[in-house]
């Protein structure tokens, strides 16, 4: 008997679905940064933080089926940490979404014409210690949400955009006085580069990979070895 074909589709694709929500990620969230700066606070901090949320609530809706929608490097490298992902897989989501990332702060650059609000780049405003600390904390927070609703087959598939999203809009209420809450390398990363803003850029990597690798191994301590997993990356 012939071996059911996988339906998943080619690399290259999964890492242009990737590719694409980083894009939409730092143009609609890091957008929402520049819109607010240059209309006189017209979003305001639970404005900004809704859009984060909503568009990370979209496009794992619009690409979850296709690459997983991780959307962000710091969550593939966990998944592929933790064998969720193979190593060739997490290379080319990683430099799928640092491309989304900057082509979507280039296209902020265009339409802006210029750096307005630094295209929302991050950078600490107690010092670079808080900032890790907070970049490290809501990142795992993060994580450990995504491997609840990404692997454990108990938990309710349906409901994984609106728990992501959710969390990273509440990352971004706690956080965003201290760090910005970035909670994703990439989302850093271009505005950064588009921008020429670098102030204490390494807190955007550390952090959050740190983070994002304790909150898988602390979701799998809890869960433990007993429980039934997916095996899958995709909410």
């Amino acid at each position: 008997m012939r071996a059911k074909r996988s339906t998943r589709p080619a690399l290259a694709r999964r890492c242009l679905a990737e590719g694409l929500a980083a894009f939409a990620l730092v143009f609609a969230g890091c957008g929402a940064i520049v819109v607010d700066a240059e209309r006189n606070g017209s979003l305001g901090a639970v404005g900004i933080a809704a859009v984060f949320g909503l568009v990370i609530m979209a496009m794992i809706y619009a690409t979850g089926h296709l690459s997983g929608a991780h959307i962000n490097p710091a969550v593939t490298v966990a998944f592929a940490v933790t064998r969720h992902l193979p190593l060739r897989d997490a290379g080319g989501y990683v430099t799928a979404q640092l491309a989304g990332a900057v082509l979507g702060a280039l296209t902020l650059r265009l339409a802006w014409d210029g750096t307005p609000a630094e295209l929302g780049a991050t950078a600490p405003t107690l010092g670079s210690g808080a900032a890790l600390a907070y970049e490290i904390v809501l990142t795992a927070l993060l994580m450990f949400v995504i491997m609840a609703v990404a692997t454990d087959t108990r938990a309710v598939g349906a409901a994984a955009a609106i728990a992501i999203g959710g969390t990273v809009a509440l990352g971004s209420l706690v956080g965003g006085g201290v760090s910005a809450a970035s909670l994703n390398p990439a989302r850093s990363f271009g505005p950064a580069l588009v921008a020429s803003s670098w102030t204490d850029f390494w807190v955007y990597v550390a952090g959050p990979v740190a983070g994002a690798f304790a909150g898988a191994l602390l979701y799998q301590a809890v869960r433990g070895s007993s429980a039934s997993s997916s095996g899958t990356s995709r909410p």
